[in-house]
């Protein structure tokens, strides 16, 4: 099972970042996400690939109509509305932050939304409070868990990357985690983001080899964005993680996609037996 899924950012919605925090500074900003959606479609058009699209609100509110692209061919998911970390948020921040970006994607699309992913993977145990907002906001299946430990959240305790049913105070929602793979006692995603840009093509078809009972892949505009400018004030190892591999994203994601056929969130969860597979109790 290959699962591919979009985060829609701008190229500079970078975390943990002072100059790119918040909505005001990234009026400041090119704008990128059209030439770079551009790219996205064709990808998958030449592909003949289905993929889930997560969705930051502001994106939504300020360029619509890329939205509206989006929907008629693919499934949406929401991605907040301002990106910001979980944990970062108390309760009724991250229920209205989620609240306003699904009724956004929703006026914009027609659609319902179900599906979320949290910027950056970044609710953790502490935050087992945000599975249940979610569910009380509509959301049928999550793909926020890094199941390992990670500079932005991470659930050890959610153990191997494979769907569960995360289970809190008689709600259940489907969850979907990031794949990882571990190397020199880390964690990491190979299959998007930077680590996809940095790995030679060929390892990162011998690891998907070896996950094709699950695989959750997720590739941001930016990662594929070769001409994008590069924000000065990033700390160097930032700088690496940030614009590594650029060049060649493209091409790679290509052979990723023809390689291995992928289909959307919506498809994996029809080919479920949600009755089968492990239950995570987060009371």
């Amino acid at each position: 099972m290959n699962i591919l899924t979009f985060d829609v950012e701008e190229w500079f919605h970078l975390l943990d970042n002072s100059s790119t925090r918040s909505a005001e500074q990234w009026k400041n900003f090119e704008v990128r996400i059209h030439e770079n959606m551009d790219r996205i479609f064709r990808i998958l058009d030449d592909t003949n690939t289905r993929a889930t699209f997560f969705i930051i609100g502001w994106v939504a509110r300020t360029y619509p109509e890329v939205v509206k692209r989006i929907a008629e061919k693919y499934e949406i998911g929401s991605h907040t509305m301002n990106h910001q970390l979980v944990w970062q948020q108390n309760r009724d921040e991250f229920r209205q932050d989620v609240d306003s970006s699904i009724k956004l994607l929703e006026d914009i699309t027609g659609k319902s939304v179900r599906c979320f992913r949290a910027p950056g993977f970044s609710i953790r145990e502490s935050e087992a409070w945000a599975f249940e907002t979610l569910v009380d906001l509509g959301i049928e299946i999550d793909c926020s868990v890094f199941p390992a430990h990670h500079a932005h959240g991470g659930m050890p305790s959610y153990g191997k990357g494979e769907p569960a049913i995360l289970k809190m105070h008689g709600k259940n929602l489907k969850e979907f985690p990031i794949s990882t793979k571990e190397l020199g006692g880390r964690h990491l995603i190979y299959s998007g983001g930077g680590y996809f840009r940095l790995f030679p093509y060929w390892l990162i078809k011998k690891w998907a080899k070896e996950d094709q009972d699950y695989l959750l892949s997720y590739i941001r505009p930016r990662d594929l964005d070769a001409g994008q400018p590069v924000i000065s004030e990033l700390p160097r190892s930032r700088k690496f993680k940030s614009y590594v591999g650029l060049k060649g994203a493209e091409s790679k994601l290509k052979r990723f996609l023809t390689d291995f056929k992928f289909g959307d969130i919506g498809e994996a969860d029809k080919g479920i037996d949600w009755g089968k597979v492990k239950i995570l109790t987060l009371d």
